[in-house]
């Protein structure tokens, strides 16, 4: 009975976690941070210092004086109504590109769907979601232009493609857009299709849950705020484009960024302070979807991780 006590007795061995000297955990810790600097230093140079540079001189006035009115003159006439055309056009673009991106997105990782069929779409969503600018619009232009090989192909059965939807108009460049805009679609969505996990829908369907049910039910309700949060960079990438639309319209065009470089380059008349005033427009726009993209991501991240 005694040895049995003592024995019962007897402390319980603690463990002992033995921990590197303190200097030499700084020492690795400031290694880390080392690896970030380049970046840091390209951000601050490319990004943050001309942002904040743009913004002061957005509020300079001739004398260097500090004034609202280029902010006040892009708020009324022709400079909001570029605002509005510019967000139009995102939005086309955004919408279109989202849902073709979304489905095509969803038919590849479908199952049963060959596995060449994912890796073949998704490579070309990565060389196509970077196909813009001048090239882009020539693609347009010899394909579906006023003398494109379509445009004159269907011109024999009566359809004028030309005047029925002209690049160079809203709907025209938000179909152009649409090109880059739903590979990238494909891009963002595939990891968040990735996360719905096969649990889930064999839980359904044990249920007695048709295909439409559990997409309606349980798959959107999670996708959602990822689709959103992708059609929101769309969005974001469309409203700052500039080189397809200028080479589609030339200097008639109506968009944010091309008065901007024509107010620049004193193609209509130099006025540096407008166009900061509009460059400053386009941050907060940015900044707003920035803030709002965070927060869908947030959301998104609650179920797929």
């Amino acid at each position: 009975m005694a040895v049995t006590t003592a024995v019962e007795a007897a402390p319980e061995p603690v463990a002992v976690r033995i921990r590197a000297p303190k200097s030499r955990r700084s020492w690795k810790g400031s290694l880390r941070w080392l690896g970030v600097l380049p970046f840091a230093a390209y951000i601050s140079i490319f990004l943050l210092i001309p942002t904040g540079e743009l913004i002061v001189d957005a509020f300079k006035g001739a004398n260097n004086n500090f004034t609202t009115s280029g902010i006040t003159a892009v708020m009324h006439g022709q400079y909001l109504q570029s605002f509005t055309a510019s967000i139009e056009l995102a939005a086309l673009s955004a919408l279109f590109g989202g849902v073709l991106g979304f489905f095509l997105a969803t038919a590849i990782v479908a199952r049963g769907a060959p596995s060449w069929l994912r890796s073949t779409m998704v490579t070309f969503s990565g060389m196509a979601a970077n196909f813009a600018g001048v090239p882009l619009a020539f693609a347009f232009t010899s394909t579906i232009g006023v003398g494109g090989v379509i445009t004159v192909l269907v011109k024999h059965f009566g359809i004028n493609l030309a005047s029925s939807v002209p690049l160079s108009g809203t709907l025209g460049l938000a179909l152009v857009y649409t090109y880059f805009q739903f590979p990238l679609m494909v891009l963002l969505v595939i990891p968040a299709l990735d996360g719905l996990k096969q649990e889930w829908r064999e839980a359904a369907e044990n249920l007695g849950a048709s295909s439409f049910q559990y997409w309606r039910r349980v798959a959107m309700p999670i996708l959602l705020p990822s689709i959103l949060g992708a059609m929101v960079l769309l969005f974001g990438g469309a409203f700052a484009a500039y080189a397809t639309a200028e080479t589609l319209s030339g200097s008639t065009g109506n968009l944010v960024t091309e008065y901007i470089a024509n107010l620049l380059t004193g193609n209509i008349i130099v006025n540096t302070q407008i166009s900061y005033a509009l460059a400053f427009g386009m941050i907060v726009i940015i900044t707003v979807l920035m803030i709002f993209y965070a927060a869908l991501q947030r959301r998104a991240n609650k179920w797929l991780r």
